[in-house]
């Protein structure tokens, strides 16, 4: 793992509701005239040009958890549910660090994602106490997965979520950073930086997805003013990738989108942010590592 300095968050204001209140109000205005004056200069291959819209959790269907598994909670919508808006850079406000280490599993089945090729099952499941809603996260999961930019584009591969109480190949799950710290390290992947778990991760079966980052996207993406919705296509489409046998690459020509297999969560190896597994209607690849 590359060891890239993160830079610390500013110190906390004093302990006074106005003064704090007035200064998060003027922090996010920054954020937001900023986002919207880089999203507009942006080329066209960096721009969410299909962010995933979240459904809410009416959407899908209820179905009853298993006795193996932790049982889901009255899904809540909170603030950081929804889809990020297309030209947010990160969302304001505190991520919870550590979560209960339990799982609420989306509940009943998606659609077939791709026309042909393999079918692969995978489950989506969100920890309890990330302040995050299940059917919202899943709602992303399959925008991103069924894309045709994604892996299921070549038609070698078809994609279908299923509910937590069946059998899978892979399980996308939203982690807070302690507990993605943890089920990264049980499958043999350190993510810490800076002394934090800081990145996600691919475990045997597993794509854990760190809240931090699905919150506050990461330092190349914040410095070239990438919006967070092409950040959350970037790591789902990595973390998927390394499940199915992908693994780390290069940067093919320097100042040209990256391969989404390159860890743009820590470097873009000189070039530029880029989401999805396929260009042009290629699979699109860099050099080895």
């Amino acid at each position: 793992m590359i060891q890239t300095r993160i830079p610390l968050r500013p110190a906390a204001a004093p302990d006074n509701g106005r003064e704090r209140l007035r200064r998060w109000w003027i922090a996010a205005l920054v954020i937001a005239v900023l986002a919207i004056a880089g999203a507009a200069l942006l080329p066209s291959f960096l721009r969410p040009a299909a962010a995933p819209v979240a459904a809410p959790p009416s959407a899908l269907p209820s179905v009853s958890p298993s006795p193996s598994l932790s049982p889901s909670p009255s899904p809540s919508v909170s603030a950081t549910s929804v889809s990020a808006p297309q030209d947010l850079l990160l969302l304001p406000g505190r991520v919870p660090t550590r979560g209960s280490g339990k799982f609420a599993y989306a509940p009943g089945r998606g659609k077939v994602l791709g026309s042909k090729g393999q079918l692969k099952r995978f489950r989506v499941a969100v920890e309890q106490g990330s302040n995050e809603d299940v059917a919202a996260f899943a709602a992303q999961v399959e925008a991103t997965l069924g894309d045709k930019r994604s892996w299921i584009g070549d038609g070698q591969l078809r994609l279908q979520r299923v509910p937590g109480n069946e059998s899978a190949t892979f399980t996308v799950y939203l982690a807070t950073r302690e507990t993605a710290g943890k089920m990264c390290r049980r499958g043999g992947v350190n993510i810490t930086v800076a002394g934090r778990p800081y990145t996600s991760c691919r475990a045997t079966g597993q794509a854990i997805i760190n809240l931090d980052r699905w919150r506050l996207s990461s330092r190349p993406y914040l410095t070239a003013k990438i919006p967070l919705a092409v950040y959350r296509q970037y790591v789902l489409n990595h973390e998927v990738g390394h499940e199915l046998g992908r693994h780390h690459e290069g940067c093919p020509k320097r100042g040209g989108p990256a391969p989404v297999m390159v860890q743009q969560t820590l470097t873009l190896r000189g070039c530029v942010p880029y989401a999805w597994p396929r260009r042009g209607n290629h699979r699109f690849v860099g050099p080895s590592l």
